[in-house]
């Protein structure tokens, strides 16, 4: 059984694979005060997301360790 934040980190990753995002989307849709829901700090501890700077807006990419953990997951759920 996947916990609650492994479960958000997948659903943020599979949002990020579609496109990057600009990081203040990001923050308005993932940004949490909840110590328990620690989903961006996790991600980015992990290295499954970076965020750069692109024609000087920031944005946020999933990485190549980020897919592959995605793509781990959805392998192992089938």
């Amino acid at each position: 059984m996947i916990d609650t934040v492994e479960a958000l980190i997948l659903d943020l990753l599979e949002w990020l694979a579609s496109g990057e995002k600009s990081y203040e989307g990001v923050m308005d849709a993932w940004r949490t005060s909840c110590p328990r829901l620690p989903v961006w700090e996790d991600a980015n501890d992990r290295g499954l997301i970076m965020t750069e700077r692109v024609n000087g807006r920031s944005v946020v990419r999933i990485t190549p360790a980020g897919l592959a953990f995605l793509q781990r997951r959805e392998r192992f759920e089938r």
